[in-house]
């Protein structure tokens, strides 16, 4: 069985949101294509999203905004981000949801950057799901590649998944960490596949 993970398309990690990426849009794009362009292609199709608490720093995760605090690092702090329920919250529009199956929502109340530290809509754990459905092959798509795109393949790899990510459905935070993370990937087992070859 084979999944596809699609991670955090969401509008504050594309174009014009709080931590939006340069391609973010394109990605969001690029995957409802590619789903549309190859219906069977997957068993199960997983989106996850960044789901944090409004009223508090959710762990650390958000930089404190009174004035004198010191400010987001960019590395373990961030500013406010896909706060529950809110725009910036929500998927981008150009990702067709109806072609998800399963939605995920993380960080509530704690950094989160792996898809499998988030519970589906009906409160199950990823890996639990995974394993009822018979998934042994994740592909990765999403956002960002150098964060959360490379700490979802990363699990998805200990728990004793083939994995590969979608290089040409993806989008990183800087190009130098983005390479970085991907060489990581690979090292550790993954394939970098383009959807061309995906089939």
């Amino acid at each position: 069985m084979r999944a596809l993970f699609i991670i955090d398309v969401q509008n504050d990690f594309t174009e014009g949101g709080a931590l939006g990426v340069t391609g973010g849009a394109a990605v969001a794009e690029g995957i409802t294509e590619y789903l549309r362009a190859n219906p069977g292609a997957y068993d199960l199709v997983i989106a996850s999203r960044d789901w944090h608490d409004g009223d508090n720093d959710n762990g650390g995760h958000f930089a404190a905004a009174e004035s004198g605090e010191q400010g987001p690092d960019f590395v373990d702090t961030w500013p406010r981000h896909c706060v529950a329920e809110t725009t910036g919250a929500a998927y981008h529009p150009a990702l067709d949801t109806s072609l998800v199956d399963v939605h995920v929502k993380k960080g509530q109340g704690v950094p989160a950057y792996s898809i499998f530290e988030g519970v589906t809509d009906d409160g199950d754990d990823l890996i639990d799901l995974l394993d009822e459905k018979g998934v042994d092959v994740v592909h990765v798509a999403g956002i960002a590649t150098d964060y959360c795109v490379l700490a979802s393949a990363r699990d998805a790899l200990d728990a004793g998944r083939e994995v590969a990510v979608l290089t040409d459905l993806v989008a990183g935070v800087a190009p130098e960490s983005s390479k970085a993370a991907l060489g990581e990937l690979a090292a550790a087992g993954a394939e970098l596949l383009a959807t061309g070859t995906a089939e």
